[in-house]
């Protein structure tokens, strides 16, 4: 512990600025993880539900293209703040929407300014900290996304018993509250040059780097398994006869677990030699988690789903981030944390439209399926660990 103290230490005072503000924004994100339930209230079905979380995963994808090069072209600080004070316009457009194709079109502007900041912060991240010290730096900025998530879905539960228009104010406001963070206390960061300012030398740089290649088939095929937890698991929880509150408190278990633990095993995992073999079994460990589901029809073994896919998450995730930043050249660690963002928009996109589909025919196949893709991803990690 006292090892993991001075690395956190040795932390820059901008980042935890930018934990900071991240705390704030993740705690109000209150729309995206109840948006199936929210047009289930308006009388739309299970896949209708799934189809406009889909929406919402195609414009992360899109966000993920445009805040990566964003990032490096106009500084992490001004992306960040144009994120965040455009998806406070879509937030509130969204609580005005009725009709199914209107909200459907909404969350796909919702998913691409909620989420354009994600690679501007891990570039200025990666920007802040020396490699030594990024997986310390990246299980603390999840911390801070998690500490928000932990306590957001348990209030957003409540705030929906009452009005699931609560739910799009708050997310708003917090969303404005990061801009205002941002353009005041953040740094610019790096920008790249003018002749290294577009995507394609970026793809050319990436697409000659088999170790990043392998490691963006596998983070796409995990995240496919992931996000089912606020799609089908949010089903799953209410078809086995619980309410919106007991999804979201098992929701928010998820992020406890990550402040409890995820520091002290980032402290373990950075020190690995072989960080694509712990990487490869976070995947499979989120691929058995959710195939617990198959028999989980009790808060207990639901609960156990929760932590094992949660084990998972913790085990890859920060190594992840270190990862990529550490692969990336300067002049393109905004686009690179762009194309890892675009894995799990990929996976936002086609998981919950996917999942949702085959859960109206068969529950225990959705579950199935998780357990392949993470089984798959973790398989190509460890096939390439020994390139790592």
């Amino acid at each position: 512990m006292s090892d993991l103290r001075t690395e956190l230490r040795a932390l820059p005072r901008e980042a935890w600025i930018l934990f900071l503000g991240t705390f704030i924004n993740r705690f109000g994100s209150f729309v995206h993880p109840f948006l199936v339930l929210y047009l289930g209230s308006k009388g739309h079905g299970a896949a209708a539900g799934g189809l406009a979380l889909g929406a919402y995963g195609v414009g992360h994808g899109i966000s993920s293209m445009t805040g990566g090069w964003l990032a490096d072209r106009v500084g992490r600080r001004n992306s960040i703040a144009i994120s965040m004070f455009s998806s406070a316009v879509a937030m509130l457009a969204l609580a005005c929407a009725e009709e199914y194709w209107t909200i459907v079109g909404l969350a796909t502007f919702a998913g691409i300014a909620a989420e354009l900041y994600r690679p501007a912060a891990s570039a200025l991240l990666a920007d802040l900290t020396p490699a030594g010290n990024r997986v310390i730096a990246f299980a603390a900025y999840r911390l801070a996304i998690n500490a928000g998530f932990a306590f957001g879905p348990a209030a957003a539960g409540f705030m929906a018993s009452i009005s699931f228009t609560w739910l799009f104010v708050g997310d708003a406001i917090t969303s404005v509250l990061y801009g205002i963070v941002a353009l005041v206390a953040l740094p610019q960061g790096l920008r790249g040059s003018e002749q290294n300012a577009g995507w394609a030398p970026a793809l050319r740089h990436a697409a000659a780097d088999r170790r990043f290649l392998a490691f963006l088939a596998a983070s796409t095929i995990a995240s496919i398994a992931f996000f089912q937890f606020e799609s089908t698991f949010a089903l799953h929880v209410i078809d086995a006869g619980f309410t919106a509150a007991t999804y979201g408190a098992l929701v928010s278990l998820n992020g406890f677990l990550i402040i409890l633990l995820e520091l002290p095993i980032a402290s373990m995992t950075r020190r690995s030699v072989r960080p694509r073999s712990v990487m490869a079994l976070g995947y499979a460990l989120v691929g058995i988690g959710f195939a617990v589901n198959i028999v989980a029809f009790s808060i207990p073994l639901m609960v156990l789903s929760v932590l094992i896919w949660t084990l998972g998450e913790m085990t890859n995730a920060p190594l992840g981030g270190a990862y990529v930043a550490d692969l990336a050249p300067e002049e393109f660690r905004g686009r690179y944390m762009g194309m890892w963002a675009i894995t799990w928009s990929v996976g936002l996109a086609l998981g919950p439209a996917l999942g949702t589909w085959i859960y109206a025919t068969s529950p225990t196949a959705v579950w199935v399926l998780t357990l392949i893709c993470g089984l798959t991803a973790a398989g190509i990690m460890q096939y390439k660990s020994k390139d790592a």
